[in-house]
């Protein structure tokens, strides 16, 4: 034992020396030379905030009001389900029986990774019940669910119905003009063509805020409902809004997404003075400070639209 510690005082010591050698070594070459300091921060401006990237837009017309690497590309996350909405709103349009068609979750959608509805393989529900299922709780399972029911009407010979589903929503993206967008799945789970950026993703929402279904979806707060088994019974579910802005006056929805790759995201409206915007945040350091950037940069911008019109 003491000749263990022997040992180990003597290589304790051969590395104290060899580090101070090594530090002397260093100074000998010379004092470290400081960096200049970066400028003082601006006194004006928008707030500084955790996001690779941000935008806000006038949620009726769409116009950009500010933004900061607003056509950089990113992961969207779970702000892809906005599309997988979309896709669905689009066709309830041209046939609002699509509302009542029951959907049935397969094998497939319940072992669907990420955010869950929590349905299993074999229960169903109304479509319009699951839009709840697909955008307050951020259902992976759901989106799937959702591609695999509407997907065999979009195909085209030889075509998948799935695929045909994420064909469906990469050409709604083209249509809206979002030049730098492209899906590989209905969810938003990590893949390196699976991208968007700030600027395109105000052209969805505001498209889809047109929409009276989504409006009142997306600005729900808690939501029940009953599906059916496999075996015949019912059994009650619950679903809770991950926005937690809408615990504040004057927000009205959408999203949420987060994943590794694609860090905090919130896509969110707000409204004051009859003014609605739509902003944009991707990136955020933690699922707290999407919000804080968020909020930081609507009390920006609403002091700035307020400023403009006393200058009118």
């Amino acid at each position: 034992m003491r000749q263990m510690a022997s040992t180990y005082s003597t290589l304790l010591a051969f590395i104290m020396a060899a580090l101070f050698i090594s530090g002397g070594a260093a100074h000998a070459t010379g004092p470290e030379v400081e960096r200049p300091k970066k400028p003082a921060d601006p006194l004006i401006g928008p707030p500084f905030v955790t996001c690779k990237a941000w935008v806000i837009a006038d949620g009726h017309t769409g116009e950009i009001l500010a933004g900061g690497n607003e056509d950089e590309q990113r992961n969207p996350a779970s702000i892809t389900k906005i599309m997988t909405a979309l896709v669905v709103l689009k066709l309830a349009e041209e046939s609002p029986d699509v509302w009542e068609e029951t959907i049935t979750f397969s094998e497939r959608a319940d072992k669907t990774v990420g955010s869950s509805c929590r349905l299993n393989a074999g229960e169903s529900l109304p479509v319009k019940e699951l839009l709840y299922g697909l955008m307050l709780p951020s259902g992976n399972d759901a989106s799937v669910a959702i591609a695999e029911h509407f997907g065999p009407r979009l195909a085209m010979e030889n075509e998948n119905g799935y695929d045909a589903f994420i064909r469906t929503m990469c050409e709604t993206a083209k249509q809206l003009g979002m030049e730098r967008t492209s899906y590989v799945n209905p969810h938003g789970l990590t893949h390196e063509t699976h991208l968007t950026t700030a600027a395109d993703m105000v052209k969805l929402t505001c498209e889809a805020m047109k929409y009276e279904r989504f409006r009142d979806t997306v600005a729900t707060r808690n939501h029940s409902t009953i599906v059916n088994t496999p075996e015949g019974e019912d059994r009650t579910v619950s679903w809770t809004n991950t926005n937690r802005l809408l615990a504040q006056e004057g927000y009205l929805g959408v999203k949420t997404g987060t994943t590794t790759a694609a860090g905090a995201c919130l896509v969110s409206c707000a409204e004051r003075n009859e003014k609605r915007l739509v902003m944009v945040v991707l990136g955020s350091t933690s699922s707290d400070a999407r919000y804080v950037d968020a909020r930081n940069l609507y009390r920006w911008i609403w002091k700035e639209i307020a400023a403009e019109s006393q200058d009118e």
